[in-house]
């Protein structure tokens, strides 16, 4: 049975609605929607404008009204970062039905002639401009939806693009729709839209330059750090755990596959933890989750992983014990020794677990003299275990 009905509404308001959409508000008892969109539609309803915080009080406002006929106002698309997609997991697929609008991301992309499908699209609705960092690259277009442009244009002149065009699509739709490129005053209701310039290239395949990192020396370098990322095997929505994470590179990584993929980054040491913050935030994944304290006593109480890495503390008692006991079945655990009692500890549960052990050696060309030749650097131990899934 549906419960309630949710309609897409554009800034040019009632006129702008289809006949269906017309159709469904004029059946409805009860309208819900922010202030703006309510006084945009005629009729005689009971109107309900949506309290501050809105998401708790939802549960209640629809139990309050289930015998009623309820009909929902959203902007454009309600299933585009909108309330559609919020009570369709508070009510269920079955109990809502979705009368869409042309989203704001359509509209952008008809006024600039951009196809929908070759754009990125990314929403700063109280999230950090930072996440912009894993889609800036030379000649991509990106809209981004709840900017302050301001922010964005000083990000991009940082990170070296400062010659992208920035365009400002303000209240589309309506009568009074403007496309600009004056970042000074710009209306609320706007996307913004980003074509790329620049050359500085920071590629969402693991292995990022040593030098992108701020670090101490605590860093798994690049060889070795995409090979373990490759065992890691980065799966959207996932979680990792980075035991021991020095400057977070491996979650770092990590979370830059993919914008669903979550870390939780574990070191004990405060001033580290510090340099994994402004890490994640230069790179793009400001999500990444810092917790200061030490392994094992540090993991008590997070969220099981699918998978585990651990750098550093291999040799604390009861920390591999403890990791791949929270392991989820099926999750991957990838450990890295470079010293022979960190190496007595794999030595010790490889035969219980099984798993990869590899032996990696990395040689890096430096200059000797007006020649060049061959530094190695210390020799690496890998060990990479699936648990059984259940």
């Amino acid at each position: 049975m549906i419960a309630v009905v949710v309609v897409g509404i554009g800034v040019d308001g009632w006129d702008g609605l289809s006949p269906t959409a017309k159709a469904e508000i004029e059946a409805a008892q009860v309208l819900m929607g922010n202030a703006r969109q309510l006084e945009m539609v005629p009729g005689d309803f009971e109107r309900i404008t949506w309290p501050s915080p809105m998401l708790p009080a939802l549960p209640g406002l629809f139990e309050a009204n289930r015998h009623r006929r309820v009909c929902v106002l959203a902007s454009g698309d309600p299933m585009f970062h909108g309330i559609g997609s919020t009570l369709v997991r508070m009510l269920g697929p079955d109990r809502v039905r979705v009368v869409p609008h042309p989203s704001s991301v359509s509209l952008a992309c008809a006024r600039l002639g951009w196809a929908v499908d070759d754009v990125e699209v990314i929403s700063m609705v109280a999230r950090p401009v930072e996440l912009l960092h894993p889609v800036i690259h030379s000649g991509r277009r990106i809209l981004v939806l709840g900017s302050t442009p301001a922010s964005v244009a000083d990000l991009l002149s940082e990170r070296g693009y400062g010659e992208s065009k920035l365009t400002v699509l303000e209240r589309l739709g309506g009568p009074d729709e403007r496309v600009h490129t004056d970042l000074s005053y710009v209306d609320p209701l706007h996307i913004l839209a980003v074509e790329c310039v620049g050359t500085k290239v920071l590629p969402r395949i693991p292995g990022l330059p040593d030098e992108a990192f701020e670090h101490d020396g605590q860093l798994t370098k690049r060889e070795v750090r995409a090979i373990s990322l490759a065992q890691l095997a980065p799966v959207p929505g996932q979680l990792l755990w980075d035991v021991g994470a020095g400057a977070g590179s491996i979650a770092i990584e990590w979370a830059r596959v993919h914008p669903s993929c979550r870390a939780i980054a574990i070191e004990h040491h405060p001033d580290r933890a510090e340099r994994i913050n402004r890490n994640t935030k230069t790179l793009g994944v400001p999500g990444v989750h810092v917790v200061i304290g030490k392994a094992p006593e540090a993991l008590t109480d997070l969220e099981r992983p699918s998978a585990i890495f651990i750098g550093g503390g291999l040799t604390a008692p009861g920390l591999l014990a403890a990791c791949w006991d929270a392991l989820l079945p099926g999750g991957r655990l990838v450990t890295n020794a470079v010293t022979m009692e960190s190496e007595s500890v794999i030595a010790a549960w490889h035969p219980k677990l099984g798993g990869d052990l590899t032996r990696i050696a990395i040689n890096r060309g430096s200059p000797v003299g007006t020649f060049t030749g061959w530094r190695p650097h210390m020799p690496v131990t890998t060990w990479a275990v699936t648990k059984e899934a259940e």
